[in-house]
Parts: structure tokens; C-alpha cells; sequence
């Protein structure tokens, strides 16, 4: 087989470098068990002039989740845990189970079915909070807002609750057991979650949307967030996982339970969802397995093509497109019928997303609800007036009434976002509060969301900081 020309997507991520204001970009391609290309463009830190390389450690986000369930099914590969059993049995406390409904599975926590809410939470380093122990944070928000197994919900914390079971069941620090059973394995040097000081000096700064470096950052959540690694080692790992290892790497997971992490057991957005991997089919017969990141300074992609053995990364540090734009360039490079399909898509104008219409009412709806939020300084009366019309109104503790924005009513979930306080809640301001309730019977239950905004305030300039999304139980009666 002829080696891939990748000169024409170097050209244009230079291009896009500069088009975009990206610092960097990192890729790198495996294909059947080799690494045909690796390359990194622009500055890893712009302020020191150190240019970004393979083996520059870029943050990976929400790509730390299939790490992290690869060693969940170590574990369960051992005889340490039963991915089908309820995670209560591995933690010191049970997981709440606000909605009613069983206990959560660890497959649930895995495929984001478990019940958990939102949740992403950053400390920074120039501010005094810092992550508390995790058995805190599960006092706090260790709260299953619908039943197992009852609907997708995207959820960081779960994936914090699974690196606290790998610490549990294995006797280990997490990060131990990750750097002993599955990064130096793989080959895997240049990565780490975040907590080998030694390793500082080779790292990416993560830049802010405008163009400075974010503060350091942590979290309550490092199973769904923390994993750093370089492109080179990365690739490593989706080469593990695209069944095509690399000839220095040693075994860590059988075919069997790779297909089983790739095999879609829930929906997300239209696309599959498996145990810790998305999972995308399109309309030619191409699959897609992969995990995306982004977070403040990062965006990042890790995608296989499992029947072609292929992998690709992208990692930049800084939000934006180009790591997805270039993942479906280095594709085509590797695949001609998949490049001829992307120029046909990419001449071709997409049609706008049609708005969903606006709430009209609904009967088992109207009137007033009643009942509290379950905040950390305790509960907080709320109340909602939902019209014939559609219009909600929500009042929170003794505030004056407001109104509910952007509601959403299907399947008899209801969504909407407005302005409001609540007392207590440790979101960083300024910040909205969303509504996710579910109507059962002559309850609507769920969760009070607040969650900060990233828009620019007021026209001035954007923030430089990823926010906060943290979940709070709401029930109300009408």
C-alpha cells in the first residue's frame, strides 16, 4: 500500500493557523499497527517562543473518558469489579437516587445513562477554592436526577465517580493505576493527568478566547477531564483501539471487550454512545468511532476507523473547529472514496437548522407548581406559573417573579433558562439558571441548573475562563 501524501493538509493547517489565530495544532495518523504521519504547527507557548512538536502534552478534556473506561474494563477483564453490577457496591456511600428507580450500573456511569446531571466545576490557581475530596463532592452533588437507564444525560461527574471506583477496587491512586496498567504498556510517555510536576516544561499553555493563557485550572472530575498526552503517544493509544497495535505494544483488553466499549448502547444527539466512546455511521456505510474534548483552551479529537484499522488525532490549544476540519482532511488523505464524499458535502450549502417552535402549552402542564431546591445551605422554595399559552414564569425563594426563556416540551421533559440567585451555589457569576424537569404524574422533578455564561458581557470581551454548570434537585407539585 502506497504511503499517504499529507502535504496538502499541512499546507492548509498552516493556512488555518493563521486565518483561525490557533497557537498550534498536533496530528498525528496510525493506520494497520504503524504510524504513517505525526507533525505539530505553531507555538505550544507563544510567550516563551516553544514551538509545539509530536511530543508536546496538549490537555485532552472529555478524550480523558475513554482512558478512563479502558481502565474500568481492565478492572473488569480481572475480576475487580462487574461493569454490570451497581457502582454503590464500590463506593463508601450509596449515590442518591433523587428520581426513584434502581441503582446506577458502572456500564450506566460509562454510557452518561447512570441519572447523573450536568456538571463540569474548574478551580483556578489564582483563585483561593480548590477541589474538595471527592467523597465531598459526592455529599454534595452524588445525586441520580432520573432513573438508570432512563435517558442520556452527559455527565463529567459520572466519569469523577468512575476514577474513584479504579482507586477503590484496584488499592491504588488513580493516576497510578492509569500510568502502570495502561499508559506504560501502550508506550505512553509523555502523558499523565495532570499531576507530574516533572512534566510542566512540556506542556501546551491553554489560551482563553482572547489570545492570552488561561490561569491553571482543575477540577472536581479528573476521569471525565484530566488526561494530558502528547499526539505521538495518543495515537498510541487509539491504535490500541483501533485493533491495530503498534509492534512494541503489550496487550491491556481483548478484542472482546474493545468491541464491547465501541458498541453503541444509548443514543446522543442522533449518534451512538457506548462505554466511553461515541459512535457515528453516515449515510455511505462509514464508521466512526471516536471522543471529542474541549474545555477552556482545548479542543481536541481522537477518531478510528475501525474497519479500515485507522486512527487520527487532533489536538490544539485553544477552542475552535480546525481540530474536527482537519481530522476529515487527514481522512480523506488516508481514504479516496471518503475524500471525494467531503468535496461533494463541502460544495454543497447546508441547509440552516430549522428554530423549534416556540412552547404553546400544554393542559397537563398548566397552572402552579410548587415545591423546593435542594441547595447546600438547604432548600429554597420555588414556584412556577405555566399559562395556556406557553409562558412560564418562575419565582425563586422571595425574588421577584421572572420569565422563562427558551422553553423546550418533548417527551414530557421540559427545558427553559432564565435569570435568578441561588443562595449558596459555588457556579461563578454571572450565570443563568436552566430548568431539566420531567413530568411524572403530578410531579415535575429534575434538576435547577446554574451554569455560567460565556457570552461577552455587556459587548465587552469575552471571558477568558471556562465556567461552571452544577446541578441542584427541584421537585414541585402542582
Amino acid at each position: 500500500m502506497s504511503a499517504p501524501d499529507f502535504s496538502a493538509v499541512a499546507a492548509r493547517i498552516q493556512t488555518s493557523l493563521v486565518e483561525s489565530g490557533a497557537p498550534s495544532l498536533a496530528v498525528a495518523v496510525a493506520r494497520e499497527g504503524e504510524i504513517l504521519w505525526e507533525a505539530a504547527f505553531g507555538w505550544a507557548d507563544r510567550e516563551r517562543r516553544i514551538p509545539a512538536t509530536p511530543h508536546t502534552m496538549y490537555s485532552l478534556a472529555s478524550i480523558s473518558k475513554p482512558i478512563t473506561s479502558t481502565a474500568i474494563r481492565i478492572l473488569h477483564e480481572r475480576g475487580k469489579l462487574d461493569v454490570k453490577a451497581s457502582v454503590d457496591d464500590y463506593l463508601q456511600a450509596p449515590l442518591r437516587a433523587a428520581a426513584g428507580g434502581g441503582p446506577a450500573t458502572i456500564e450506566q456511569l460509562a454510557n452518561h445513562t447512570s441519572g447523573m446531571p450536568l456538571h463540569y466545576h474548574f478551580f483556578y490557581g489564582d483563585e483561593p477554592a480548590r477541589p474538595p475530596a471527592f467523597t465531598e463532592t459526592l455529599r454534595r452533588y452524588g445525586v441520580l436526577y432520573t432513573p438508570p437507564g432512563e435517558r442520556f444525560q452527559y455527565s463529567n461527574l459520572g466519569y469523577g465517580v468512575l476514577d474513584h471506583v479504579i482507586t477503590r477496587c484496584s488499592g491504588v491512586p488513580y493516576a497510578d493505576f492509569m500510568r502502570r496498567e495502561v499508559f506504560l504498556p501502550l508506550g505512553m510517555t509523555r502523558v499523565d493527568l495532570g499531576e507530574r510536576r516533572e512534566l510542566d516544561p512540556y506542556r501546551a499553555v491553554r489560551y482563553g478566547e482572547d489570545g492570552l493563557p488561561n490561569p491553571h485550572y482543575d477540577f472536581d472530575h479528573p476521569g471525565g477531564s484530566a488526561a494530558w498526552a502528547s499526539a505521538h503517544d495518543l495515537i498510541r493509544f487509539g491504535a490500541v483501539h483501533s485493533e491495530a497495535p503498534l509492534s512494541d505494544q503489550r496487550s491491556i483488553l481483548s478484542s472482546e471487550s474493545i468491541a464491547e466499549m465501541q458498541r453503541p448502547t444509548t443514543t446522543r444527539e442522533h449518534n451512538g454512545y457506548g462505554f466511553g466512546w461515541g459512535s457515528n455511521e453516515d449515510e455511505h456505510g462509514e464508521l466512526a468511532i471516536s471522543h471529542s474534548g474541549g474545555m477552556g483552551g482545548v479542543n481536541t479529537l481522537l477518531k478510528l476507523l475501525p474497519r479500515h484499522r485507522i486512527a487520527v488525532v487532533a489536538l490544539c490549544n485553544a477552542c475552535g473547529r480546525l481540530p474536527f476540519d482537519i481530522a476529515e482532511d487527514l481522512t480523506a488523505a488516508l481514504l479516496p472514496a471518503y475524500a471525494r464524499r467531503l468535496e461533494s458535502d463541502r460544495a454543497e450549502a447546508k441547509p440552516l437548522r430549522e428554530p423549534d417552535p416556540p412552547f404553546r402549552g400544554d393542559r397537563r402542564l398548566n397552572g402552579e407548581w410548587s415545591g423546593e431546591a435542594a441547595l447546600p445551605d438547604g432548600p429554597l422554595p420555588v414556584a412556577l406559573r405555566i399559562a395556556r399559552t406557553g409562558e412560564i414564569h418562575v419565582r425563586i425563594g422571595d425574588r421577584l417573579w421572572s420569565l422563562v426563556n427558551d422553553v423546550k416540551w418533548s417527551q414530557d421533559a421540559l427545558t427553559g433558562r432564565m435569570y435568578g440567585d441561588l443562595p449558596g451555589t459555588e457556579v461563578r457569576p454571572p450565570y443563568l439558571l436552566h430548568l431539566d424537569l420531567k413530568l411524572r404524574g403530578r410531579l415535575l422533578n429534575g434538576a435547577l441548573v446554574a451554569r455560567t455564561e460565556l457570552a461577552h458581557p455587556q459587548g465587552g470581551a469575552p471571558h477568558r475562563r471556562m465556567g461552571d454548570a452544577l446541578s441542584y434537585w427541584l421537585e414541585l407539585r402542582r
